[in-house]
């Protein structure tokens, strides 16, 4: 479970985005913060895993908030989200570390491609971790996780629904391992035909991978996963 500081002058706002936060699998709110001091302190009891820190903070810039941490006994991942959106503000927060930046306004879909990005990333260093080495394959597949999940073609052939399409890419995105065709059409709610024609699309498209799992008999089984 990923612990997380919500962090933002604005009462309301934090409360909406801690529930954007607690509606994703795998995440935890530990608590919120509305200043500076707060943040601080905050990290310092909770020891959060990230922190989803607004810029603008009545006793002091949340930049600044990022060089204490940085400089800290207890160093948490940083997701900016602010309405700051000068470059000098964007530069900083990249130098500092920040993991994403995301100017506000924004609905749930927004912050919950950067956090699934964040999990896949952490899960990833996990494994190299225990393996104690990383290759270029791993240091760039860790990039690509980092960016976030490939776009969705901007047009679709006759045929093709939109929203089928986004519901089929997001269970692929959202399976633990690769999946079916199958599995798919039962997490949609979709004919497995249907499902499979979609999947084809999106794997044309370098949305999703298509593996090729092959048994002792029978034609080899295609399964999917989400692209970095």
């Amino acid at each position: 479970m990923i612990g997380v500081l919500v962090a933002d002058d604005d009462f309301h706002v934090a409360k909406i985005h801690t529930a954007y936060v607690e509606r994703l699998p795998g995440f935890a709110v530990l608590g919120q913060a509305h200043s500076a001091a707060e943040i601080l302190e905050a990290v310092g009891e909770l020891h959060p895993d990230l922190v989803l820190l607004d810029l603008y903070l009545p006793d002091g810039n949340g930049l600044d908030v990022i060089r204490q941490l940085v400089d800290g006994a207890h160093r948490p991942d940083i997701v900016v989200i602010t309405a700051a959106r000068d470059v000098a503000s964007v530069r900083t927060a990249m130098q500092l570390g920040a993991v994403h930046y995301l100017v506000k306004p924004f609905g749930f879909s927004a912050l919950r491609e950067r956090l699934v990005a964040y999990q896949g990333l952490r899960e990833r260093l996990t494994t190299l971790d225990e393996a104690a080495h990383a290759d270029q394959a791993d240091v760039d597949a860790l990039y690509g996780l980092l960016r976030g999940p490939a776009a969705l073609p901007a047009s679709l052939p006759k045929g093709h629904s939109a929203p089928t399409l986004e519901r089929v890419r997001d269970a692929v995105r959202s399976a633990p391992d690769d999946v079916s065709a199958a599995e798919v059409a039962t997490a949609v709610g979709i004919s497995r035909p249907t499902a499979q024609r979609y999947l084809t699309y999106l794997a044309q498209h370098g949305v999703v991978h298509l593996r090729l799992r092959y048994g002792t008999t029978g034609r080899p089984e295609h399964r999917y996963s989400a692209a970095l």
